[in-house]
């Protein structure tokens, strides 16, 4: 457990939309950062790199669907980014 308190933005306006806007991009950071290691790697899988670039392009998906988001799917896509990183960053 890192020492760093986890920010908690949920009593100012607009916290939960920064939170999860936060949440997909480091679930995008994850799939760039793949892609490029895959792609440096001495024979690229490209299957791998396809699949990556499809789960960004997913990410990147939600992330504009947040703009017009209501206060529900807002939540509802912070906590499945939030799950998704941890699950990255597991595997």
């Amino acid at each position: 457990m890192s020492d760093t308190p986890t920010p908690d933005f949920s009593g100012l306006e607009g916290g939960e939309e920064q939170q999860a806007q936060d949440a997909v991009q480091e679930v995008v950071n994850w799939y760039n950062a793949q892609i490029t290691k895959e792609r440096r790697a001495a024979l690229p899988d490209e299957d791998r790199i396809e699949e990556l670039k499809a789960g960004r392009q997913a990410a990147l998906a939600d992330q504009a669907q947040l703009a017009t988001a209501d206060p529900e799917e807002t939540g509802r896509i912070a906590a499945l980014y939030a799950a998704r990183l941890k699950e990255l960053n597991e595997s």
